[in-house]
């Protein structure tokens, strides 16, 4: 497995992605709070690229900004981005495509997989495309921010869009055909 985007080991990653900061620095980080008795409770804000950005920064994780004005980067060398959808940018979602590829002719097997994990999960809604002469991978957690996101809840929504793509993806790749082996449906080189 390759290092996650901005170093360390994919063990070190998933560490961050499941606790993205020390507890006490998520009750002093300074965003607008207000107490319920002595318990500070931290107001939602709408969401933002900035925001979005922000947190993947205090992760420690490398990340670009695409020429749609998107939040992108690679992960265990699939690519995300996080996008900012609806009227108002206030739906979230976390979407990943699956470094690999399969052929075309895979399509009926995937077109099952998908389906059985759609079907057996929550996180993440998975699908496949055609691109170019074979099916590309996607999977995509979204959640709707109308009323605006604590800093927790957007830790959470991106470190379930990360981790569960990433299970999918993983998933895929220990059940697929290495590149050069034919499916198993396909007639062997030799027999065509």
């Amino acid at each position: 497995m390759s290092p996650a985007l901005g170093g360390g080991g994919a063990g070190r990653w998933l560490a961050r992605l499941l606790n993205p900061r020390p507890p006490a620095a998520r009750r002093t980080s300074g965003t607008q709070t207000r107490t319920l008795g002595s318990i500070p409770i931290e107001k939602p804000r709408p969401l933002t690229t900035q925001r979005v950005g922000d947190d993947l920064s205090r992760r420690g994780y490398r990340f670009r900004i695409d020429d749609d004005g998107d939040v992108t980067g690679t992960w265990d060398g699939n690519r995300f981005w996080f996008l900012l959808l609806g009227e108002h940018d206030e739906i979230l979602q976390v979407r990943g495509r699956w470094a690999g590829a399969l052929p075309a002719a895979a399509r009926l097997a995937v077109l099952q997989a998908a389906n059985d994990w759609n079907r057996e999960r929550i996180w993440p809604k998975v699908y496949t495309r055609e691109e170019g002469a074979g099916l590309a991978l996607y999977a995509e957690v979204s959640v709707d921010f109308e009323h605006g996101a604590t800093e927790e809840q957007l830790a959470q929504t991106v470190s379930c869009g990360l981790v569960t793509a990433s299970q999918f993806f993983s998933t895929v790749a220990s059940l697929a055909p290495p590149p050069d082996e034919p499916l198993p449906d396909d007639p062997s080189p030799d027999e065509k």
